[in-house]
């Protein structure tokens, strides 16, 4: 009996040896999680149990728990490296049988999809054509490299205060060519439906008391009839309270006005036919024309006495763009920048949890694969639930403590020596037995 107690010692030493070097072989894999080797202790029983001095028959290996414990996530610089802080895993598709991962080493493919080392594509949530996340649709992950299309303007939203000192210009008709015409101009950059930038030049004149006139050309040109000799400007009128506030807002020929918000239906952007003329021939760039025209937001505007400024501007049209980098939130969206100064999500990386992590099957190159154990996965975008963040530009180092590693191994290196030398005191009493016999 004391034979089999000491070998199934040796073994048990021997797997805890296996596991332990497994540890230390691995302290430098991205997303391994440890193991630890787990025993139990073996009673010989009868068909109605072991009674009270039945002596123990060795040790058997329970079970080789993996240890998800959280590992430090370091810094690469890379930004397709994702480390999850909390709880979670990657999914991987190899060929549609899904992986979990908490290795998040990823690149892109020849086709722009991202992947691990062993080519499995990350799952995650795509995005539809106005760039909202499609929640719920697990599906391979790519980077859109395809250039963002261009937006025409549509609105131009700006703050301008018009002093109320100032007086009327001396020139009595407007000229964009004479300063003294005019009491102050604004350029403002606007796009039209191909992504090619047009000036919208804004001047206004004080007419009298609280009263002013807003001139509007696009490129010099007259917007809606840009090859008009001489161009003739969209007008209107603006009046102000005594406190400074709008009073009305009055829109001329081409242009409308509603609370405030003058509105251009439509405008065909001006190209030069012939420049060698004089003056120049102007036609109309029908293929870039703006159909859906242009709101001009007029709400903030007041007449302090304060200098002429527009103190706030912005328009909702941009060029065509290519993508210029990458950036992963702590939600998993991924947005892509461009050129043209604009950005915009193209997708965002799932995660999974499960009810029992222990119960996951190790396949190797740090991943595992769900099992009637541990149940089926959860799935959702990272930090909802109990879900952990990802942090891009960084990576989940293996989470085993070397230190703790090397004083295991000198234990079951010990468990082994004395588990070998149960069996040489068995085998001395042995020899003693048959020198008597």
């Amino acid at each position: 009996m004391s034979f089999n107690i000491g070998l199934s010692g040796l073994y048990a030493a021997n797997k805890q040896l296996d596991v332990t070097g497994n540890n230390i072989a691995n302290v430098a894999t991205t997303g391994f999680k440890s193991s630890r080797a787990e025993f139990a202790d073996v009673y010989s029983a009868t068909r109605l149990g072991s009674g009270s001095k039945t002596v123990g028959n060795g040790v058997r290996l329970a079970d080789v728990a993996q240890q998800f414990g959280q590992g430090d996530i370091n810094n690469t610089g890379n930004v397709l490296d994702m480390g999850i802080q909390g709880q979670g895993f990657f999914v991987l598709s190899d060929n549609g049988s899904l992986n979990y991962s908490r290795a998040g080493a990823f690149k892109t493919d020849k086709d722009n999809y991202i992947i691990d080392n062993d080519g499995n594509r990350l799952q995650g949530y795509g995005v539809d054509a106005n760039g909202k996340i499609i929640n719920g649709v697990l599906t391979d992950l790519k980077i859109d490299t395809s250039a963002l299309e261009p937006k025409s303007t549509s609105l131009v939203d700006q703050g301008i205060n018009l002093n109320s000192s100032d007086g009327v210009p001396t020139a009595a008709t407007f000229s964009p060519t004479d300063t003294s015409s005019y009491n102050k101009t604004f350029a403002t950059k606007i796009y039209d439906s191909q992504g090619n930038e047009h000036v919208m030049d804004q001047y206004y004149v004080k007419t009298g008391t609280n009263a002013w006139k807003m001139y509007t050309y696009i490129d010099g040109r007259n917007p809606t009839n840009p090859a008009q000799e001489p161009p003739v400007p969209l007008s209107a009128d603006i009046t102000f309270n005594s406190d400074g506030s709008v009073n009305t807002m009055t829109a001329g020929a081409g242009l409308t006005v509603t609370n405030n918000v003058f509105n251009l239906a439509g405008w065909v952007p001006a190209t030069v036919t012939n420049a060698t003329t004089t003056p120049p021939t102007w036609g109309s760039n029908g293929s870039a024309a703006n159909a859906a025209g242009i709101s001009i937001d007029m709400k903030a505007t007041t007449s302090y006495n304060a200098t002429t400024s527009r103190n706030s501007q912005s328009q909702d049209g941009y060029a065509t763009g290519m993508i210029t980098s990458l950036s992963i939130d702590s939600t998993g969206v991924m947005f892509a920048s461009f050129s043209n100064q604009q950005s915009k999500a193209i997708g965002q990386v799932a995660i999974a949890s499960f009810a029992n992590e222990q119960g996951l099957q190790p396949v190797g190159g740090s991943k595992w694969k769900e099992t009637y154990a541990s149940g089926i996965p959860g799935i959702d975008a990272p930090t909802t639930g109990t879900l952990g963040a990802v942090v891009s530009n960084s990576l989940e180092e293996s989470n085993v403590n070397l230190t703790s590693e090397l004083v295991d191994l000198i234990k079951a290196q010990s468990n082994y020596q004395a588990n070998a030398k149960t069996i040489s005191t068995q085998s001395t009493i042995m020899q003693t037995i048959i020198q008597m016999t």
